[in-house]
């Protein structure tokens, strides 16, 4: 793959990249006709990531579905994929990580502490053999995003962070790899985080800029659906991650709830 990225940028061609876990659905493949459209040549990585996962986390069952991955990446333009195994990304005696600092303190990092600087590093690992001139995120994984786009400024990398927007089912549910886990009941009760967005978004749009009275409109509608347990609900800056004293156009409320034992974050900006 490093050298396949060298001789492409020797040519002059310019590299849209792609990372993922795999078990690709529409949100994954938007972000491949998304850096189709922009990018001479489509890369896009498969790897489950074993330093993003905690001790407790679902590394050993997290969904894996390469065939089929492959499948959906010819349809979406996709040129390279690249699948490497963890005793290559991680060699004996790997001991390098990246820490991103603050940005990683709150919302999913306080549950999860080690979660962000295992993506941090993966993730500057694959710009440094995939050399992408582009690098596509999507929204739902809010906090990732502001997590890689402050380690590519801090760290001089190459590489425009480009953002793509959350993409749905047809009732709100943020689509991810993890929906696959959920029961037909919980399913449907996964549905009440895009309604709780959705209210908390009218309620600003009706005028109030005081962040309590937003999260609490959110939490009332989460609190209306018995399967879900709330992790977290705040309103946050969208670069620092701070909590505003008013909700502004920079603002986003994130949420993040389980279901069955299965974890959902999903986001909105005000």
């Amino acid at each position: 793959m490093s050298a396949r990225a060298h001789a492409l940028r020797a040519s002059g061609k310019s590299v849209g990249f792609v990372p993922t876990m795999g078990c690709l659905h529409e949100g994954h493949l938007s972000l491949a006709r998304m850096a189709r459209a922009e990018n001479d040549i489509v890369a896009l990585s498969i790897f489950v990531n074993p330093a993003q996962f905690g001790p407790d986390e679902d590394l050993d069952r997290y969904p894996r579905d390469m065939e089929g991955d492959l499948d959906k990446c010819r349809f979406a333009g996709v040129d390279i994929v690249f699948a490497p195994p963890a005793s290559e990304m991680y060699q004996e005696g790997h001991c390098t990580f990246v820490d991103v600092g603050r940005v990683k303190a709150g919302l999913c990092g306080g549950s999860r502490p080690g979660h962000f600087r295992g993506v941090a590093t993966v993730v500057g690992k694959l710009f440094n053999i995939v050399r992408p001139v582009r690098s596509y995120f999507g929204q739902k994984d809010f906090q990732q995003t502001v997590v890689i786009k402050r380690m590519a400024r801090d760290l001089n990398f190459e590489t425009e962070i480009i953002v793509g927007e959350t993409v749905r089912e047809p009732d709100g549910l943020a689509m991810s790899s993890r929906n696959r886990y959920l029961k037909p009941d919980e399913r449907k009760a996964a549905a009440a985080i895009y309604r709780a967005l959705m209210a908390a978004k009218a309620l600003r749009d009706a005028g109030e800029r005081d962040p309590a009275r937003i999260v609490k409109k959110a939490g009332e509608v989460l609190s209306a659906e018995p399967m879900l347990e709330v992790e977290y609900i705040e309103a946050v800056d969208a670069v620092t991650l701070d909590k505003p004293e008013i909700i502004n156009d920079n603002s986003v409320l994130a949420i993040a709830a389980s279901v069955g034992g299965t974890r959902l974050i999903d986001n909105i900006f005000l």
